[in-house]
């Protein structure tokens, strides 16, 4: 990625009210390092967040939880991101958004540390939640900068930041499997993953510059006017998005949560294998530099009805075909490329154009709150219908029919009210 070079507005808010500062202008080679890190950043995020599910058996087996109790620990941490989204784009409109940044990932860093420390259910779910707090911050931070210094190439920039997690989503089961095997202990992974955390923080404190993490959307977009738009950030395709979003994190994170459990109990796969698949999500979660760079110049409304519907049709594949190892992988490669790919950078993306340029932060806030808060019950919610229904028809009733509520939601979005529309 590369921008042209932009004044720093470090010592200034970030709603573009301010006069430009005199500074010397942030270089591109520190445009790329700070982005590289802030990419690098969300990466751990990741990790952080799935290395637990290839992990819920032997977590399970340790502390005698149930499904359920399993389900919901293995999403509840999107509570935590959900409490954090609308303060968090509180904060983002009215202080620098880098030392909200550098303090979200210590927040996650150190809950995702003390995971292991849990005596039971009920510390287990805090230091998730606390995790998700910091995760949550940081996903509003990120996006809200970066929204702001591509404002050109929003899309695409948030396709980049997507493989960074995705990569993040490749790696951690794997990484967090092998390294049980080697300790005999599910703890290792936890450890690793809050250390690297820290020091990412550490090396942005000094190589993140502001002029990338405070950059005024005003400024780049200046000539343009806004007339078309409703003043209120809340209006009805932000409304409509919200929905889709509500739904999709729902449906989305009720898989990812329980998709390993799935495979080990009732495909009777080992460890590795459903680690194996679970790290094919992530590869096909890579895919997002294309899905952000098709959300610049398509319909982004009609990108995202077609990606729900893959959606849909992918997850009968899954739960109706008791497929072997390799189709399994072709499968979750799949859904990782739509859920991940596809339908999490242009969500977000498109709930940012649905506001005025001003408005970014909270755009950003509550994207993280309608996508992650529903979510967090998305994993007892399955589990729920797991012990109900059965695997086969639970999995086509969370993950294949309420993406098509999703679609219902989205023909209400009308994309000629975007702040990108052309005029």
């Amino acid at each position: 990625m590369t921008h042209a070079a932009q004044v720093d507005t470090s010592e200034v808010p970030a709603d573009g009210t301010h006069q430009e500062s005199t500074r010397p202008p942030i270089s591109r080679a520190m445009i790329g390092v700070g982005f590289l890190l802030i990419v690098l950043s969300y990466m751990v995020n990741a990790m952080d967040r799935q290395v637990f599910p290839p992990l819920l058996p032997n977590i399970r087996e340790e502390y005698g939880f149930s499904l359920e109790q399993g389900g919901l620990l293995a999403t509840n941490f999107t509570l935590g991101m959900a409490l954090a989204g609308l303060p968090a784009g509180y904060l983002l409109d009215r202080f620098r958004r880098k030392t909200v940044l550098l303090f979200s990932i210590v927040i996650y860093s150190l809950g995702t540390m003390a995971t292991p420390l849990a005596t039971g259910f009920a510390d287990m779910t805090l230091y998730r939640v606390v995790s998700g707090f910091g995760e949550g911050m940081q996903s509003a931070a990120i996006f809200a900068a970066m929204g702001a210094f591509f404002a050109h190439r929003r899309g695409l920039a948030f396709g980049v930041i997507g493989v960074g997690y995705s990569v993040g989503v490749f790696i951690a089961p794997l990484i967090g499997v092998h390294l049980m095997s080697l300790h005999g202990t599910w703890h290792s992974p936890f450890y690793l993953f809050g250390t690297a955390g820290l020091l990412i923080a550490a090396a942005s404190l000094f190589l993140v510059r502001s002029g990338l993490t405070e950059h005024s959307t005003e400024q780049v977009v200046s000539t343009k006017t806004y007339d078309h738009m409703p003043a209120s950030a809340y209006n009805r395709n932000s409304i409509a998005l919200t929905v889709h979003s509500v739904v999709s994190g729902v449906a989305i994170y009720g898989f990812l949560g329980l998709y390993p459990t799935y495979l080990i109990t009732s495909l009777h796969y080992s460890a590795e294998q459903a680690a194996l698949a679970m790290s094919f999500l992530g590869f096909g979660g890579m895919t997002a530099v294309v899905g952000g760079w098709l959300g610049d110049r398509v319909n982004q409304r009609n990108l995202l009805i077609l990606s729900l519907l893959a959606v849909s049709a992918i997850s009968v594949c899954i739960y109706e075909t008791q497929a072997g190892v390799g189709l399994q992988c072709v499968f979750a490669f799949l859904m990782g490329a739509f859920g991940l790919g596809f339908i999490y950078p242009n969500t977000n993306s498109a709930m940012q154009r649905a506001v005025r340029p001003a408005q970014i932060g909270r755009a950003s806030g509550l994207f993280v709150t309608s996508y992650y808060g529903p979510a967090a019950f998305s994993g007892l919610l399955f589990a729920a219908l797991v012990d109900s229904f059965g695997w086969t028809r639970a999995g086509l009733l969370q993950v294949t029919f309420l993406p098509l509520v999703g679609v219902a939601a989205l023909a209400f979005v009308r994309p000629a009210g975007f702040n990108n529309a052309i005029r």
